[in-house]
């Protein structure tokens, strides 16, 4: 029985026009999955749960004996259901569209007129239904990519220019970090290099970094944000922090590492979204480093000893 099931699903891919390379035995348990198309049931009640890349592994597992190892998973999202995702046949988290790309909760769904249709696969109404839904196909996909693009957080990098990075907390922080500590601590800067989560590379000046004797070729251990100070020849090396570590002394080695070739100072700073989560995160802050903090947008915080000892102007009482 699970044979021909999935021989169907493929099929269905198939004339939903989906190319070569996602007509394979993946592809259709992922689609049975999506579906919660357990061997028993007949295509009229194909479902549409909301499911997550591992769950999706497991209810394979769990009803079609088709074991794949935890390090496919990557493999499954990208060239599976990345694929679904971009032709419109599956949504992307749509309980929360702003949950960030990287979260472990994730999950995807069947969308409803792709769901509707599939309901009445291998009845006389398929091939109406099937013309109706290809016609609109283009369109559906644009509309679901559509509100996906609308999630995207825009970030002004200079006047007239905006990048979008993918939605969540952690892209929040990095739009504080370049349009208000930078305007704040850096005026006059530029930016070098904005992370993105989803796009693992939402903006790099590469030929600015280069002309600062800065060269590499792998961008996994980049900074969140790299600003550059033309007035005091400073690059700073900002990292925001919402789930993971500051600028501890590891990381402080590896930044110094990645941009040992550089011609302009280093800067090393750690951003956070508030001092209640600054607080977690204390003891582990390198000295010699900068802490911002976004809901106290014009002050820093210097972990650096000496160099800031002295009294501050006394303050005037009215």
């Amino acid at each position: 029985m699970t044979r021909p099931l999935i021989r169907s699903a493929l099929d269905i891919l198939r004339q939903l026009g989906f190319p070569r390379a996602q007509l394979n035995e993946r592809s259709g348990l992922v689609l049975l999955a999506a579906l919660d198309m357990i061997p028993t049931k007949d295509w009229k009640a194909a479902g549409n749960p909301l499911m997550g890349i591992t769950p999706i592994m497991d209810w394979i597992a769990q009803h079609y004996d088709k074991k794949y190892a935890p390090n496919t998973r990557e493999t499954v999202r990208r060239q599976t259901m990345h694929q679904f995702m971009q032709a419109g046949l599956v949504l992307y988290n749509p309980d929360d569209p702003l949950r960030p790309v990287n979260s472990p909760r994730a999950v995807y769904q069947v969308s409803p007129e792709a769901l509707s249709l599939i309901r009445v696969f291998e009845t006389p109404q398929w091939d109406v239904k099937l013309a109706a839904y290809m016609s609109e196909q283009q369109g559906l996909a644009a509309r679901y990519a559509g509100a996906r693009d609308l999630q995207r957080v825009p970030v002004t990098i200079a006047e007239g220019q905006v990048i979008h990075i993918s939605p969540g907390e952690h892209s929040l922080l990095i739009k504080a970090i370049i349009e208000e500590f930078a305007e704040f601590f850096v005026p006059g800067g530029k930016l070098v290099y904005a992370g993105d989560t989803g796009e693992k590379m939402g903006y790099f000046d590469r030929r600015q970094l280069e002309s600062l004797g800065v060269r590499f070729n792998s961008h996994g251990k980049m900074p969140d944000v790299v600003l550059y100070c033309p007035d005091r020849h400073w690059l700073l090396l900002v990292e925001s922090v919402t789930s993971h570590g500051p600028v501890d002394g590891k990381r402080h080695e590896e930044l110094m590492t990645l941009f040992g070739g550089s011609e302009a100072g280093l800067v090393y700073v750690t951003a956070f979204p508030s001092r209640a989560v600054m607080a977690r995160y204390l003891s582990d802050i390198a000295w010699e480093t900068e802490v911002w903090v976004a809901d106290a947008p014009t002050h820093l915080i210097h972990f650096n000893g000496v160099r800031f000892l002295g009294p501050y102007p006394a303050r005037r009482t009215q």
